[in-house]
């Protein structure tokens, strides 16, 4: 039986109407200390090759004191949770910018934080977690077996588990978390506003699925007039959202190893799964070596990209650098459109050299 290709392609996503966010968590996050919108930066030499009108990058290479995006969904979370009593202990899984973000969270308040960690997680990231006053608990197991362990954990003592991923039963806290991750949608819309422009599309890197949840709960909202394009982008070593898209139904992989770390994840979300399946216009996966060159190219940007910040880079010149025009078309792209790539990490997020032996272009 012959692979599966590396693209999804629907023209149904634009019609799919989101539920709303709970509560406002960019009111929220105002509130942080260091609050301020993350940079939205410019690729032109990227757009022309590309055949495209603009190339835009949000770099969340340094969001509140950290090198990732993440603080911005644990912050919020845990603000909904201690909204119901403080909470003895929080516990998550993490590939680690999860767990470095509810780490710092959790020392803000004075809660203690326990941290499952699956095997190939970077010992510096691992450090970094531990850096911040939480309990890390080594498991020499895929992500999803983390995932379990960390329930297991908080079901036995007690604590609030603080998860990234929803299954059935457990989605209200995943959904707290994605709803946070709408304030850097909220923040690229105004800083295109100020410019004249808004997005045609808006490539977003999948592990579990959480931050396309949440780009989808913000350009499929009901009253939203303009509707980009949504597409994801994965390894291909960890692709179940493209597997999942493919077969029809929420599908669990195995994963290989990658230095795409933070996507390394083997089945979807619950809940981000349903707005995946019915929001997305594009599913794309990546090679180790697409992602080495993307980061090569915005380190060179002066953008500080970590791998999975390079995801999407990597992702937009899979979808579009080849003969085969069909994403173009699918995605309604031409040489006026303007395209946001999210780059969720900073090199510091995740020095990555795995036992793919595939070495960033911006390591020494």
């Amino acid at each position: 039986m012959d692979a599966e290709p590396p693209i999804y392609l629907t023209d149904r996503g634009r019609g799919w109407r989101a539920a709303g966010v709970v509560g406002d968590p960019q009111a929220f996050h105002r509130t942080l200390p260091d609050y301020a919108p993350t940079p939205l930066r410019d690729l032109p030499q990227v757009a022309s090759a590309l055949g495209l009108g603009r190339v835009v990058v949000k770099d969340e290479t340094d969001r509140l004191g950290l090198p990732a995006f993440k603080v911005l969904g644990a912050s919020y979370a845990v603000h909904k949770i201690v909204e119901d009593g403080m909470p003895s202990a929080l516990v998550t899984a993490t590939d680690g910018n999860h767990g470095r973000a509810l780490a710092r969270t959790g020392r803000l308040l004075g809660v203690p934080v326990r941290v499952y960690v699956p095997d190939g997680v970077h010992p510096a990231a691992v450090a970094a977690i531990e850096g911040e006053g939480a309990t890390v608990v080594p498991t020499g197991a895929e992500y999803d077996e983390a995932v379990r362990r960390a329930g297991a954990d908080a079901a036995a003592s007690g604590a609030v588990l603080v998860q990234d991923t929803a299954w059935p039963g457990y989605e209200r806290i995943p959904g707290w978390i994605a709803d946070g991750y709408t304030t850097l949608f909220r923040e690229v819309d105004a800083q295109l506003a100020a410019s004249g422009d808004r997005p045609d599309a808006v490539l977003v890197p999948v592990g579990v699925g959480s931050l396309a949840l949440a780009a989808l709960t913000h350009y499929r909202a009901a009253d939203r007039t303009d509707r980009p394009a949504v597409a994801a982008v994965e390894p291909d070593t960890a692709a179940c959202v493209l597997a999942s898209l493919h077969a029809g139904e929420l599908t669990r992989v195995r994963t290989g190893r990658t230095v795409m770390a933070g996507l390394n994840c083997g089945t979807p979300s619950s809940s981000a799964w349903t707005a995946m399946r019915d929001g997305l216009d594009a599913a794309v996966a990546i090679t180790e070596e697409a992602c080495a060159a993307a980061c090569g190219l915005l380190v060179d940007a002066g953008i500080d990209a970590g791998p999975c910040g390079g995801a999407t880079l990597a992702g937009l010149h899979t979808l579009l650098a080849g003969p085969d025009d069909r994403a173009r078309r699918a995605l309604h792209l031409d040489e006026r459109s303007t395209v946001v790539l999210l780059c969720t990490e900073g090199r510091a997020a995740n020095p990555a050299l795995t036992t793919t032996g595939v070495r960033l272009a911006n390591e020494p």
